[in-house]
């Protein structure tokens, strides 16, 4: 028997609300079982993060490092191996390793998934200073912290006298890393008694009054003018760079 018009327009309303019934069930079940995806991938995150050997210290590698051993790094930094690699205090082995007097800075960083890199920047000597019978390194911050054998060829000498304190062998390494590279070069020792009293020695026995190292940028660009206009003279005070004298 044919569908009157009434009929398949009634079987045509009932077809398109079972859809819609449909449609919106499986969209429920959609949200949940994005849900539950959602949650296991999470659950699975912290487990592997924190709870699984997959993401453990396996390995800790140094760079940027020459003064210091690989091993005397390592030691120092006590990075546990075996612990997880998010639970890794990076702050406190950075801690640990600046206290070497070699280093100048230190950056700890973790590296996925099993590692963990120690990035060292050492001191850089700019003058030698001999104390104890040794010479020893001084960088621009007056901080001793590396030994030689001999005084490395160019390298100026820091003379201090038996009075002579941190501050003033700090302030003496500023002067020295003031200088620029040509003018360095002709300075044989710099002699210090106290913040305001440093003279440089010159490799021809010409000395330099210098003061304290307040202005040594600017004392240093006058004393390279002054060499090259009174050539004769054998002393040059440029402890007040606005009115140097030479004699």
């Amino acid at each position: 028997m044919a569908e009157t018009r009434e009929e398949r327009a009634e079987r045509l309303t009932r077809q398109r609300f079972a859809r819609r019934q449909w449609a919106r069930r499986w969209m429920r079940w959609k949200y949940v079982a994005a849900s539950v995806l959602l949650v296991t991938a999470l659950v699975t995150g912290v487990w592997l993060v924190f709870f699984s050997s997959a993401l453990s210290v396996t390995k800790v590698e140094v760079a940027g490092n020459e003064l210091l051993s690989d091993q005397r790094v390592l030691r120092i930094a006590a990075v546990p191996e075996g612990e997880q690699l998010a639970l890794v205090d990076l702050a406190d082995a950075a801690r640990r390793v600046q206290t070497l007097s070699e280093v100048k800075d230190v950056d700890v960083t973790r590296a996925w998934p099993d590692g963990v890199l120690i990035t060292v920047t050492e001191r850089t000597a700019v003058a030698v200073v001999e104390l104890g019978g040794k010479i020893r390194g001084l960088d621009s911050e007056g901080i001793v912290f590396r030994d030689y054998k001999s005084v490395p060829k160019g390298m100026p000498r820091v003379r201090p006298t038996t009075s002579t304190g941190a501050d003033a062998l700090k302030e003496a390494a500023g002067v020295v890393s003031s200088l620029p590279d040509d003018l360095a070069g002709r300075v044989d020792h710099v002699e210090v008694e106290t913040i305001d009293q440093i003279t440089l020695v010159l490799r021809d026995g010409r000395q330099v009054l210098w003061g304290s190292a307040d202005e040594s940028s600017l004392k240093a660009t006058v004393l390279a003018q002054l060499i090259v206009a009174v050539q004769a003279a054998t002393v040059y005070d440029v402890s007040v760079p606005g009115s140097p004298t030479t004699r």
